[in-house]
């Protein structure tokens, strides 16, 4: 997969907008500020093709760029408490919409945030991704943040607290490159099989 012709094609803010979905599709989801948008950038090889923002809850749509005859799909970060009701409700709109609308889903990124422990936000999202059998990896972004102490450490709490998830756990750093490979090569097999 070559990720350097990685391009951005277009954001949604209702479910009804979203495309037919006809390649494969990688999606990324997570709470708000988990480093979604960094790990794109990174693995696009680019600055600043997904918009990183140091504000929470800043990407409230769903956005869509091309690998090859990939889509990566960048969704709203969950769990962020000051959106309005009214945001609130089109956020849940969107992300169900895009999840039940018979998508061709080859492989969800989770993205955790390494410092801390689970989230009830981060466990139902997983439950539900179980539920619906939708293949998914777990990357613990903002490894590099951590000691070393701290950091096997937390790697050894957040395997017990994701046995549940029965899913490759990836510790991921957007500065140092970190599970970058790692997660390349889950991305590209789910990619492949869905030709296969």
């Amino acid at each position: 997969m070559n990720y350097n012709t990685a391009k951005f094609e277009k954001s949604y803010g209702i479910s009804s907008q979203l495309p037919k979905s006809t390649i494969p599709e990688i999606a990324f989801a997570g709470r708000s500020n988990v480093g979604k948008s960094s790990l794109l950038n990174k693995l696009f090889n680019r600055k600043s093709l997904a918009r990183v923002s140091s504000v929470p809850g800043k990407t409230v749509t769903i956005n869509f760029y091309s690998v090859d005859e990939v889509y990566f799909v960048d969704l709203p970060g969950y769990g962020y408490a000051k959106l309005s009701k009214q945001e609130l409700k089109r956020f849940g709109e969107l992300m169900e919409g895009y999840f039940q609308s018979d998508r061709n889903i080859a492989l969800v990124v989770q993205l955790i945030d390494m410092r801390h422990p689970l989230t009830k936000d981060d466990e139902g999202m997983i439950t539900f991704l179980k539920e619906m059998g939708i293949p998914f990896i777990i990357v613990m972004t903002k490894a590099d943040k951590l000691k070393k102490k701290a950091y096997e450490e937390r790697m050894t709490s957040a395997r017990k607290e994701l046995e549940f998830a029965e899913a490759p756990i990836i510790p991921f750093s957007s500065v140092t490159g970190l599970g970058l490979n790692g997660i390349k090569n889950y991305i590209e097999k789910a990619g492949r099989a869905e030709y296969e």
